[in-house]
């Protein structure tokens, strides 16, 4: 089992994996927003990650459609970001006026393992079949 120190900023709350492999990340303030806007949500958590490891951010399932928010930022949280006061947060992009209360569980995370160090050959060619394209995979 892998340790994760945890720093709330405000309210504590409940990280758990007891419903998948993602865990649910809550809002810290209540923020009210326009259609339009890129939006900035706290999170209420620092962590120190263990050493290998990077967090992912991602939105829930159901945030473009409670909050009108579409993840507009890479969500990657590197193990150096592991300072006192490096909040995270959620960024999005408003599609609509709407409303996120404190405690709204709006983004999840899990954690991955970083990649190792990789070494780049360069080649004439690459003696694959091609897939067809950009977009190619749904045909």
């Amino acid at each position: 089992m892998l340790e994760v120190k945890v720093k709330f900023f405000g309210k504590e709350y409940e990280l758990n994996q007891e419903r998948g492999d993602w865990i649910d990340l809550q809002a810290r303030e209540s923020r009210s927003y326009y259609k339009g806007e890129i939006v900035y949500i706290p999170l209420g958590v620092a962590m120190q990650l263990p050493e290998g490891y990077e967090a992912h951010i991602l939105p829930r399932s159901s945030t473009v459609i409670k909050f009108g928010l579409i993840h507009v930022a890479s969500g990657i949280i590197d193990n150096g970001y592991c300072g006192n006061g490096d909040e995270w947060h959620f960024v999005g992009y408003s599609i609509k006026d709407e409303n996120v209360f404190v405690g709204d569980r709006v983004c999840q995370f899990r954690l991955v393992r970083n990649m190792q160090t990789v070494e780049f050959t360069t080649v004439p060619e690459l003696n694959n079949s091609d897939r067809g394209g950009f977009g190619s995979t749904g045909k």
